[in-house]
């Protein structure tokens, strides 16, 4: 069965499933956040078939997630490395964390510590804030299109 493609929808919840939310992509990168870059080591922590890790790979340079390049000059072996767009999913990645420590290892509390890599210190909530640091409930969230060229151009003009 051919799953939809959401890539050209309006929502960008929608690209966004569509570029990391296919089974086992967000598992991948979770093993790239912390440190696994070849496809063996991937395979070898995920337990996934090969097809599956190519597959989802693939996808994920694709759509410029991660980079594949040679472990070394003239290598035939590469290495998947998070990119800038990659890196951006950090806050993402530790929010879905986050959720998981809170809500699906009750009544235990989660088997993994998160911790600041310098200090040692337990990583903060995260918590959504406006643009002047208010901190943001579900209530207090709104959603407002933005005004297109044509929109603009029209309100202009009255």
């Amino acid at each position: 069965m051919q799953r939809k493609s959401w890539a050209s929808e309006e929502c960008p919840m929608a690209r966004s499933v569509d570029v990391i939310g296919d089974w086992g992509s967000l598992m991948i990168l979770r093993q790239a956040f912390g440190g696994t870059t070849r496809f063996d080591d991937f395979q070898k922590e995920l337990e996934i078939s090969r097809n599956l890790l190519t597959a989802r790979l693939k996808k994920l340079v694709v759509c410029g997630i991660l980079e594949r390049r040679p472990i070394a000059e003239e290598a035939r072996r590469h290495e998947y490395v998070l990119t800038e767009m990659g890196e951006d999913l950090f806050a993402t990645i530790i929010a879905l964390r986050q959720w998981g420590d809170r809500w699906l290892f009750r009544p235990d509390p989660p088997p993994i510590r998160m911790l600041d890599g310098i200090d040692g210190s337990e990583l903060e909530p995260i918590k959504v804030r406006s643009s002047r640091g208010r901190e943001i409930k579900l209530a207090d969230f709104r959603l407002r299109r933005r005004a297109t060229g044509k929109q603009k151009a029209r309100a202009d003009n009255l």
